[in-house]
């Protein structure tokens, strides 16, 4: 945790590591996920001296709740994977499952 952080971003951070820790992520993998979370809000907020577009121009961290994290507990959505399997073309997906999106994009 960075000294230039203000009390607030403390406690964000904090709460950010306890709840991902809660979630069965180790210590340090948690640590880093609440950092970068942080350092992005900062970001938002105008609080850090350099950010980048992504950080400043983006959905929030908070909002955007991992939607293009690929993995975690329930992988892509289905959103996701009908946008994917619509890219390649693939045929009779409208009717799919996320479980039958899932296997007909592992082909």
């Amino acid at each position: 945790m960075p000294k230039a952080w203000s009390r607030k971003r403390e406690r964000q951070f904090e709460h950010i590591k306890e709840g991902l820790e809660e979630r069965g992520k180790d210590e340090d993998t948690a640590e880093e996920i609440a950092a970068r979370t942080v350092n992005k809000e900062r970001a938002r907020a105008g609080e850090s001296e350099q950010a980048s577009k992504t950080s400043t121009e983006d959905i929030s961290s908070g909002r955007r709740g991992g939607l293009r994290s690929h993995s975690g507990e329930g992988g892509r959505t289905k959103a996701q994977l009908y946008a994917e399997a619509r890219k390649k073309n693939v045929e009779g997906r409208s009717s799919m499952s996320k479980a039958e999106l899932e296997r007909a994009l592992e082909d």
